[in-house]
Order: C-alpha cells, then structure tokens, then sequence
C-alpha cells in the first residue's frame, strides 16, 4: 500500500485534538471547585493538628483551626465541607450516647463554622460508628452479633434532629439502615427543620477501601481491628440491582441528594442512578482511593497530580453533580 497520498478518510477525529485550544473547545467534562466536598475531620481541645499517617496531607484539627480551615475552603470556592469527628475513648461506649450529648464535639464545631463562614454550607455524618466501642454503625442486637436497625434508626434521627438545630445545612446518614431516610426525614419536619436536607449514602458498599478512614476516626481501634466487617448493613460489592434499588427507596423516603460511595471501583453504579434519578447525585473519592495515589506516587509509579486529576474526572464524567474528596483543597487552588 503507498503512502504518498493521504487516506481517503471521511473523518479524521484528531484533528480536534490537534492544538490544546482545539482540545478546550471540544472537552465535554471538566471540573471546578463547586464540584468538590471537603470531607474535615475535626478533635476536641486546642491540641496542633494531628497528621493522619494513611493519609498524607489530610489533617484533624480542633474547632478553631477547623474554622481557619473552612475559611480557606470557602475563598478558594469550596462550596461545603462534611464534618467527622474523633472522640477520645471515654466518649464512646455501645449505645453510642455521646451522640446525642447536646454539647457534643460536633454540634460545637457546626455552630462555629456557621458563624464565621456561614456562606459555606455544613454537612453532617449521621452514623454511630465514631461514638461506640465496637465501631458499627448503630447498636447491636441483645445478642451482639449483629445490628440492631429499627434501634438504630431511632437514635440517628435524634442525633440528626441535633445537627439541625445546631445550624447543619445538610444532614448525611451513612449508617445503611433501612428506613433511616424516611425516619430521618419525618424527625426533622417534627422538629421544624424542614429546611435541612438530607444528602443520603444510598448505594454504600461494604468496601475494603475505608480502612484509612477508619484510622482517621478511631473506629478501628474501637473495633479492635482496621477489618471490621459490616456486610449485614453495607451492599455486597457484587451487586449492582440491590443499589439502584437502594438508590430508589432513598429517593422515595425523601432524600434530596443520592450518594454512591466509594467512586472510583462503582463509577458503574454512578452512571446507573445518575440515569434513575433526577436527584444531584453524590460520589465519595474514599479513604483508600486517596491513599493508594498517594503511596504510588511516592514510590514514583504514577504521577500525583495528573492521577488525582483524572480520577476526579472520570468520577464526574460517570455523572456525579458533587464529589468528596480529600483532594478538594488542592484541586480548587489549581482550578480556581
């Protein structure tokens, strides 16, 4: 075959990817800082901030560097950060009662955050696990080997009618119990908090990526072990009709946003109820995902800042509205 003409081509897509101009005009995803949710951890006292050694970078700080914080977020267009607490061990026992203490370490921080950026919306975990000994996500059964859900759905819609009171935006139940959202959704309108919403981890899997964040919370160490087991609550990772139809009673119970978690191994199950529902949805770039760019990076096998981009991307181009990532911070300084 002679080359010494061209091919006769009907199309030549590279051509639009010829200039980096001509790739902008033609890119159908992109990102912003309004796209990110910054997941803070935040610990009691007027301690330094505690570096997380699984995950570089990433911070718990007491309430005031909390708020120095949320006002970085806020100038570099950060839209809502999602609060989760590490309590010391003498607050934490089997019923999980600090919880609903109205003086709680989370309460306080919302409180202050609100009044010192309160253009930057709060969002607040509702789930047991930073506040018991075992480390699940509500109490256990009589015979403790297993959770307790109808329980636990009482307790977690009283500790979300608190986050409301204490000025949350958006409460985030991540415990998987069934029927939490519309429990959740009937407390809040009884309280007069029809006004906060509620961002619902609807499809949450019962991943091996949350080990880090775990660690981060001091829910392993309440466990006794980083591989706790939470497979009667959390979906099978095999199953993908179980969580559209999670996805579907959560919406129906009265969630405003839906939530897959983890993103980065579901972006299937991302594509599939972005096209169920017309709800924002909601991913979570987890833990692990953050920690595994993280140490490859450093070993010198991936390039961070192009891997942390790409992955964000494809997140977003699965078609989720928000995303939280650890990576929020140094993505809107780089896109801002």
């Amino acid at each position: 075959m002679s080359f010494d003409r061209p091919l006769d081509l009907v199309e030549r897509p590279r051509r639009l990817r010829r200039t980096e101009s001509l790739r902008a005009m033609v890119r159908e995803t992109t990102l912003s800082p309004a796209d990110f949710i910054a997941p803070l951890f935040v610990i009691d006292g007027k301690g330094a901030p505690q570096p997380i050694k699984s995950m570089p970078g990433v911070l718990r700080h007491n309430v005031k560097d909390l708020v120095k914080e949320c006002r970085s977020l806020h100038k570099l267009g950060v839209p809502a950060v999602a609060l989760f607490p590490k309590l010391a061990a003498r607050f934490k026992d089997a019923e999980g009662t600090h919880a609903l203490d109205e003086d709680g370490l989370i309460l306080r921080a919302v409180q202050a955050i609100k009044s010192a950026v309160p253009g930057l919306a709060v969002v607040t975990d509702v789930a047991l696990d930073p506040y018991t000994t075992h480390g699940h996500d509500g109490v256990l059964t009589p015979e403790g080997d297993d959770v307790a859900n109808d329980r636990s759905v009482a307790i977690l819609s009283e500790m979300a009618v608190l986050q409301a009171q204490a000025g949350v935006d958006i409460v985030a139940p991540s415990d998987m119990m069934d029927g939490r959202v519309g429990a959740i959704r009937e407390a809040l309108d009884n309280a007069g908090a029809e006004n906060t919403a509620i961002m619902a981890y609807s499809a949450k899997f019962n991943s091996a990526y949350y080990g880090p964040f775990r660690d981060a919370v001091g829910s392993s160490k309440a466990a006794g072990t980083r591989l706790l087991s939470k497979a009667t609550y959390q979906l099978d990772p095999a199953n993908r009709r179980q969580a559209l139809n999670e996805a579907a009673l959560d919406e129906d119970e009265g969630a405003d946003y839906i939530m897959v978690k983890p993103a980065g191994a579901y972006l299937d199950i991302i594509r599939d109820v972005r096209e169920q529902t017309g709800r924002p949805v909601a991913a979570y770039q987890v833990s692990g995902e953050y920690a595994q760019i993280h140490a490859a990076a450093k070993l010198g096998w991936l390039d961070l800042e192009r891997c942390r981009h790409e992955s964000l991307l494809a997140i977003k181009r699965a078609g989720a509205d928000l995303i939280l990532t650890y990576f929020a911070k140094d993505m809107a300084k780089l896109l801002g």
